[in-house]
């Protein structure tokens, strides 16, 4: 079959949205569906949207063309067993049975793995690590996600989980996550985790901002953002709060991998060097001698609606494994 004919489906289960799509072996794109995920709801719920959004992909299908296999990114995919297994920031159930469903609404192969495996999947395959063989994906989104590539290899460990860094500690006895621990990375380096931060800025700081009229739920990622490039002092001094944390957890990251890059992606990444000069500053300050000056850190060049990029290389991957 002509390599125009032939397509993948990708899919992205965020917490807060859910990205859909086909693309070819190349990464294009033919066309692409966003729906609210809605993780708090119902897991029949989002089955039910999902396969309207697929029906509707595939009512883009022209003579000839078909699915091959699909992919799908999901926070706390278990690569082994296609579960989601205890997702933090979902209310689905302990065990989501994401891959069996799926089948039953699109019969062809399936893989599924963590979100931001599946994103350093999307990298090496189409992205910025293209040519790289060690390098670590942060996903900056409703959590924090981390997908790690070691000579080439998706790590994903004895049991399928490996690359959870959101869920590394960085307060004893600090914020509570929604996993159950306290403390997680992901608590402070997230939309989420900023938005907290700004909140207790507000209680601390005695001073004007853009930001303070807002609630936590009507507060985005995105404005905490735009008040940062505003001046806004609140927001500024978020970010470098934020920027401090994960700066000092990639140091930690570096001595374990040894990588030659970090690539950030997700919403959070977009605010560009107001989170990146002080995550490089702190990772520096942090970084065991031998490593300064040596580990690159990037922005991902792919839009956010490009997420659905990662799945699809996994699925390429997966026929390629069958094949």
């Amino acid at each position: 079959m002509k390599a125009e004919q032939e397509f993948v489906l990708g899919i992205d289960i965020g917490g807060t949205f859910t990205k859909l799509g086909l693309i070819d072996g190349s990464g294009s794109i033919l066309d692409s569906r966003s729906f609210g995920t809605q993780a708090k709801l119902p897991f029949p719920l989002f089955l039910r949207k999902l396969e309207k959004e697929i029906s509707h992909l595939k009512s883009k299908l022209k003579n000839g063309q078909q699915i091959l296999a699909v992919g799908v990114g999901a926070p706390n995919a278990n690569f082994n067993t296609g579960q989601m297994e205890y997702p933090p920031n979902f209310k689905w159930g302990d065990f989501v049975p994401i891959a069996s469903s799926i089948k039953q609404i699109l019969e062809v192969p399936l893989s599924i793995t963590n979100d931001a495996n599946a994103a350093a999947l999307g990298e090496l395959q189409f992205g910025m690590a293209k040519g790289m063989k060690d390098f670590v994906v942060l996903t900056l989104g409703t959590g924090l996600g981390s997908g790690i590539v070691s000579h080439g290899t998706l790590i994903t460990g004895a049991n399928g989980m490996a690359g959870e860094l959101g869920h590394v500690n960085v307060f004893t006895n600090g914020r509570q996550c929604n996993c159950g621990l306290k403390g997680c990375l992901e608590t402070y380096v997230s939309v989420t985790g900023i938005k907290r931060t700004v909140f207790e800025l507000i209680a601390e700081m005695n001073i004007d901002s853009l930001l303070k009229k807002k609630s936590f739920e009507e507060l985005t990622g995105k404005e905490v953002s735009e008040a940062a490039h505003m001046g806004d002092i609140i927001a500024l001094e978020a970010f470098e709060f934020t920027g401090k944390i994960l700066g000092s957890k990639m140091a930690d990251t570096a001595a374990h991998l040894d990588p030659e890059a970090f690539i950030l992606s997700g919403g959070l990444s977009q605010a560009g060097d107001i989170l990146l000069n002080p995550i490089v500053k702190s990772m520096e300050e942090n970084l065991f001698k031998a490593y300064k000056n040596k580990i690159k850190v990037f922005i991902s060049s792919s839009p956010s609606s490009h997420a659905i990029l990662g799945p699809a290389a996994l699925a390429w991957q997966k026929i390629g494994i069958d094949q």
